[in-house]
């Protein structure tokens, strides 16, 4: 007699939870976000390769919003763009781009 009662017992608490998440459900309602401009380029000397790199990705202002870090910091930095998050930079652009961001927001 108890095997029959399990499976009614299971049906009853899901019939059960299901209106209580029913009666409880949430209501969406809209937002607006203005976003920042993000067709800027870098500025300034050295500025072909991170324009070429990062801006696919990043606005000038998110990255020279970012705190001032030494060049091995910033190299950090571009690897884990590369090796973690699968940015597409040739090798040859490494070095540019840690010297811009160093010269621009290297730490003092």
């Amino acid at each position: 007699m108890s095997n029959k009662i399990l499976p009614v017992a299971l049906l009853l608490g899901a019939i059960l939870s299901s209106a209580a998440w029913a009666q409880s459900a949430l209501t969406l309602k809209s937002v607006s976000v203005d976003l920042p401009a993000g067709d800027g380029q870098f500025a300034g000397d050295g500025a072909d390769a991170i324009n070429n790199n990062c801006t696919a990705c990043h606005s000038p202002g998110m990255v020279l919003n970012q705190p001032n870090m030494s060049k091995t910091a910033w190299e950090g930095e571009v690897h884990k763009m590369i090796n973690i998050f699968e940015a597409p930079v040739d090798d040859k652009d490494v070095a540019p781009i840690v010297a811009y961001l160093t010269k621009n927001k290297g730490a003092n």
